[in-house]
């Protein structure tokens, strides 16, 4: 999905529609509900960033501790992200 930062509103309008098809004129909000919108909109954005960020954690830890493993039995690997 490409959003146009230019113009949030009708990007989201967009979102998800063939471009062929008549899009559907979007609710007019009064600046204090497009306020709490947005706002809204970031602090669930923001919750998801930082579940995201524990879950890379979580697969990261596990990723050293068979690395570790491996090494114990005389493995040598090197970290996937290295290669």
């Amino acid at each position: 999905m490409k959003i146009d930062p230019t113009n949030l509103e009708r990007a989201l309008a967009n979102s998800g529609k063939p471009e062929n098809k008549k899009t559907e004129q979007m609710p007019q909000m009064n600046r204090e509900q497009e306020i709490a919108f947005h706002q809204g909109c970031l602090n669930t954005l923001v919750n998801e960033r930082n579940e995201l960020i524990k879950m890379i954690g979580n697969v990261e830890m596990v990723m050293q501790a068979h690395l570790k493993r491996l090494e114990e039995l005389g493995v040598k690997m090197q970290s996937p992200e290295k290669k």
